[in-house]
């Protein structure tokens, strides 16, 4: 399934991202947290270079989330309910990268939140 044209490509990554943000719970909250820090980084005018960390980091998490999900529909065609024990590591290993990227993302808010908050004293 080759794509015929990059208006095509474009509508295709768009129909990902929707269907995951209609099917998985877990990039629902990912995306009101990304929408929460962006507004706190507004409301506390945080510098543009820690805003770019925060933008980054959002990004990290929302791309590995949409990974995770492409790698559990993978598995989920190949082995159906049958479970296997490479699919149960190729799903376990593609959710501990996003636990991983929200790890550092928790890190850069942490950061952002001690330099917001040292301009107060």
């Amino acid at each position: 399934m080759k794509n015929s044209g990059f208006a095509e490509s474009f509508r295709n990554a768009w129909e990902g991202i929707r269907h995951t943000v209609n099917h998985e719970r877990n990039f629902k909250i990912h995306i009101v947290m990304a929408i929460a820090a962006v507004l706190c980084c507004i409301v506390f005018q945080v510098e543009t270079v820690l805003f770019v960390w925060v933008v980054f980091a959002i990004f990290t998490v929302l791309v590995t989330e949409l990974i995770n999900t492409s790698i559990e529909a993978l598995t989920d065609l190949f082995c159906g309910n049958k479970p296997h024990p490479l699919a149960k590591i190729a799903k376990d290993a593609a959710a501990a990268a996003v636990l991983l990227a929200a790890v550092q993302a928790a890190a850069v808010a942490a950061v952002v939140a001690v330099a917001v908050v040292s301009r107060w004293f």
